[in-house]
């Protein structure tokens, strides 16, 4: 009989696509059980994945939710330990965020193992908060902000986790950019305002030197705006929002501009494809700006801060790309080196190994 295992997520694509590359290498070992909160369903392919949802709510600032945000806390966690118990689940992965605190805190009520994981540089407040009751955290690399170290031993270092089809696609190798320019504008799965709405004049002046096709993410707030902005300036453009198969636009790009979630950069990386990383500036504990410098330090990149952007500094750091193809080059390079030993049997046995030791 399989051992069964809970993995806990929701939230944003950056905690849910994790988990579901959790659960595809964990389902042939395994009998797997997921749980998401409302917010992300969307990021979850029902024909595929059987899921359960356990609401979670956020507490607030606001002084008079909190009582209310507490009781439906507290009945969360009680959903939890029903859940666990009724499954006879003794092992829970947790892919960080306050959605998947409840489930942590039945897990160790109940005597069950937890995981947590963190692919961002910045360690989590949520998995900070579980990081004593866990007995491992899978992470990419071994010195990470705000880790406290006494809790070194727990650190369990893999390889950026990457959807499976990601491994079939076709690695980008050319350096050199052609008059017809293929951009990607991704925001991750929530949408950037910055990326979609302060872009617009770089866009236009680009399309006077260079035929180019804009692959933009979006919101369904802005769509519309996009949509009468690309048609009036004649640039050709294809909008939308999350998208399962965005490796598939990711290797037809020639260039990617991007915020700094976790996924995104290791998805860019694995795939060679040149980027600029503009972190967002408010993520918790800036934790976006560390995922993008690790890399632009590995120099796989170029970063731009939103708040030192001047008037023409994105236009003209795509020409220096566009015309210096020894320094894409020395990128891609530099990109190789990070992911050539990224396979998925490679992660599979070291996902396998740590839980069956532990």
């Amino acid at each position: 009989m399989k051992k069964k295992i809970l993995i806990s997520t929701g939230g944003s694509g950056g905690h849910v696509i994790p988990a579901i590359i959790f659960y595809d290498h964990l389902k042939e070992n395994f009998e797997i059980f997921l749980t998401t909160d409302k917010r992300g369903v969307r990021f979850i392919n029902q024909n595929k994945y059987i899921f359960n949802i356990i609401n979670v709510p956020q507490l607030t600032k606001n002084f008079f939710k909190i009582p209310f945000n507490l009781i439906f806390f507290l009945l969360s966690i009680l959903k939890s330990i029903f859940f666990i118990k009724k499954n006879e689940i003794r092992i829970v992965i947790s892919t960080g965020g306050y959605m998947s605190l409840p489930i942590c805190i039945a897990a160790k009520i109940l005597n069950c193992k937890v995981f947590l994981f963190e692919p961002n540089m910045t360690i989590g407040r949520s998995n900070l908060f579980f990081l004593k009751q866990c007995s491992k955290i899978f992470c990419y690399a071994n010195k990470i902000n705000n880790f406290p170290e006494k809790y070194n031993e727990k650190l369990e270092l893999i390889y950026p986790l990457l959807r499976k089809e990601v491994y079939n696609e076709k690695k980008n190798l050319n350096s050199k950019f052609e008059k017809k320019i293929i951009i990607l504008i991704f925001g991750g799965s929530q949408g950037a305002d910055f990326l979609q709405n302060n872009l617009k004049k770089c866009m236009v002046e680009l399309s006077k030197n260079f035929e180019i096709f804009v692959n933009h993410q979006t919101n369904k707030q802005n769509y519309k705006d996009l949509e009468i902005f690309y048609k009036k300036n004649d640039i050709k453009f294809n909008l939308f929002d999350f998208d399962e198969s965005i490796n598939k636009l990711i290797t037809k790009s020639d260039l990617c501009i991007t915020r700094s979630g976790a996924s995104s950069l290791a998805e860019l990386v694995h795939l060679n494809i040149p980027f600029i990383t503009i972190p967002f500036p408010y993520a918790k504990d800036n934790h976006q700006f560390h995922n993008g410098i690790f890399y632009k330090n590995k120099n796989c990149c170029w970063l731009l801060e939103q708040k030192n952007i001047k008037n023409n500094e994105l236009f003209d750091l795509i020409i220096r790309i566009i015309t210096d193809h020894k320094d894409v080059k020395s990128k891609i390079i530099e990109m190789q080196k990070i992911s050539y030993q990224n396979t998925w049997n490679n992660i599979n046995q070291k996902i396998l190994s740590t839980i069956n030791e532990n």
